[in-house]
């Protein structure tokens, strides 16, 4: 029985040893400074791209055809007549070449209306931030106050104001409203506050330099990203005013580029008008080009510009 015993035992496979529990996964976690993905933003990201986008690709396919050719194919493909530089002969030819004087008009109006409220920007948002005044808050509310206010609500205002001193109908009445920019001025005053070291200017003073040479000198090229940014805002603005001038001016030579097109726009619904608008949709696309420049060109200290006082050190 014992030797059986054994023989019985020792034929039997040993147990197999249990396999460990799975363990639960840890969560992924997300590497440190690398930025998370989100399908719904990235969603959100090409919604909005292609919203900014398409218009300026039917804009530009448009461009390149003639007045039938609108009519008869497809606003986002091109059609068999390749037009666009046809397209651009006759828009600064046309109607004795008033294109050409709009244009000027448009940089008349941006030279010296937003240059000037980008200058006056900067000299009060310098002194707003760098020299303590009685009614400094006042001011403030104030600043606050009219950047909330659209500019068209002011428009006829000031064409009331400015028919009582007879400068409708002239430059000025376009020149001198783009003069005041509240939001360049709320801007640089919070971008002066943390560009400037106040210890900066008083190593100035006491090396003996005034203050329009501390401001020219030292904190001028320190202004330089805000000032950039302040400009391009201005530079948009003005370039795009469309009632301000619509209400001011009558003459057509001194119409900018937004009221020049939308006078050849309307030609269409008038008695007699001719239509022409593949020279509207040429025009249009002529306008835009020096704003995508300025752009592109001015990128990298409008960027630094916006991101100025984001960070705390």
């Amino acid at each position: 029985m014992t030797g059986l015993s054994t023989t019985t035992t020792a034929s039997r496979p040993a147990a197999r040893p249990k396999a460990p529990a799975p363990r639960p996964r840890a969560p992924r976690r997300h590497a440190p400074g690398r930025p998370k993905r989100s399908v719904l933003l990235t969603v959100l990201t090409v919604v909005v791209l292609l919203y900014s986008l398409v218009p300026l690709l039917w804009l530009l396919i448009s461009a390149t055809k003639t007045q039938q050719g609108l009519a008869g194919s497809f606003g986002l493909w091109f059609d068999g007549d390749f037009a666009l530089w046809d397209n651009i002969t006759q828009t600064f030819t046309y109607q004795d070449g008033v294109f050409g004087r709009w244009l000027l008009n448009t940089l008349l109006y941006v030279v010296v209306g937003a240059g000037g409220a980008t200058f006056l920007a900067v000299l009060g948002g310098y002194a707003l931030a760098k020299f303590p005044f009685p009614g400094k808050r006042a001011v403030f509310a104030v600043v606050i106050g009219a950047v909330a206010v659209p500019t068209t609500a002011l428009a006829v205002p000031t064409f009331l104001m400015f028919s009582k001193i007879g400068l409708t109908d002239t430059p000025w009445a376009v020149i001198i409203p783009s003069l005041i920019s509240p939001f360049g001025l709320y801007l640089m005053w919070v971008f002066a506050v943390e560009a400037i070291p106040t210890e900066l200017m008083e190593a100035a003073r006491i090396d003996g330099a005034g203050e329009v040479r501390t401001f020219f000198q030292v904190a001028l090229p320190l202004l330089a990203p805000g000032t950039v940014t302040v400009l391009l805002f201005t530079t948009v603005a003005t370039w795009n005013n469309y009632f301000l001038p619509l209400i001011m001016l009558k003459d057509p030579d001194w119409y900018p580029l937004t009221v020049g097109l939308d006078a050849w726009n309307k030609q269409a619904y008038a008695a007699g008008g001719e239509v022409v608008f593949n020279l509207v949709i040429t025009g249009s696309l002529i306008t835009i080009v020096p704003l995508i420049a300025a752009f592109l060109l001015l990128q990298k200290y409008w960027q630094s510009g916006l991101a100025a006082g984001s960070v705390k050190e």
